[in-house]
């Protein structure tokens, strides 16, 4: 991968299609002021948690296959660059591992999101134990319930032996910070945002679906807002649904 592909994935991590990694979207705090600028990257609060994260986040699918080399200098660039929001998932290959040694030296300076797919308690926490190992650190500032889509998933991580109870117990023992979910549905967004006190959301808050898709979106934002959750939006320039 050369740099300018680099560069451009660097912000597709936050806006582009075809990642399901995000940027973070609020509105300027009350005096109509950007809350914080660092080597000229601005930074907005993840909702209710306050944590000061930059617009722009990086997606650990870039790093997916890469060289232990290119990995360092991608992650470097990017913390040079005002970028603090790193997001990555078991599903991006063997991003966790090209990811890990790459971080670790800002990993006190930087906010690390992880995710899983997995919806029952056992495996939920083979895959935090698995993701903690290969990402070297010992928490991870957010984790979430990954690809949330059909009202089965919603019921089968809130049910008894779910994967919530793992997310609540590794709260508890400092394993991660902040709670969330992604999601694509918003029949499925909408049931976990009634259904948990969630820290944050992950979801495909998009121009074209919001404003020619029959308002696509609109009715999580609001509810998400309404319990002042953080909310991070994927696929944010994608020109379809």
């Amino acid at each position: 991968m050369d740099r300018r592909k680099f560069l451009s994935g660097l912000v597709g991590a936050g806006m582009a299609s075809g990642l399901a990694t995000s940027c973070q979207w609020f509105s300027p705090d009350s005096e109509g002021k950007s809350n914080m600028f660092t080597h000229g990257m601005e930074r907005r609060p993840l909702g209710r948690a306050g944590d000061k994260l930059s617009i722009i986040g990086f997606g650990g699918i870039i790093v997916k296959d890469e060289s232990t080399q290119n990995a360092a200098n991608y992650v470097a660039e990017s913390v040079d660059r005002g970028v603090n929001y790193f997001d990555v998932a078991p599903a991006y290959g063997n991003a966790e591992e090209m990811l890990g040694p790459a971080l670790r030296p800002y990993r006190d300076q930087c906010f690390l999101a992880c995710k899983t797919e997995k919806r029952d308690a056992v495996e939920a926490q083979k895959a935090l134990d698995n993701s903690l190992r290969l990402l070297k650190t010992d928490h991870f500032d957010l984790y979430q319930l990954h690809a949330m889509t059909k009202m089965e998933d919603v019921e089968k991580v809130l049910a008894p032996g779910g994967a919530m109870e793992v997310f609540i117990k590794a709260r508890e023992a400092g394993k991660v910070r902040r709670l969330g979910f992604s999601a694509h549905s918003e029949e499925a967004a909408l049931a976990l945002i009634r259904q948990f006190d969630f820290d944050s959301i992950l979801f495909p808050f998009n121009f074209i679906t919001w404003h020619h898709n029959g308002g696509f979106g609109h009715s999580v934002y609001e509810a998400a807002a309404e319990k002042k959750m953080g909310l991070l939006a994927l696929k944010a320039m994608a020109h379809t649904p």
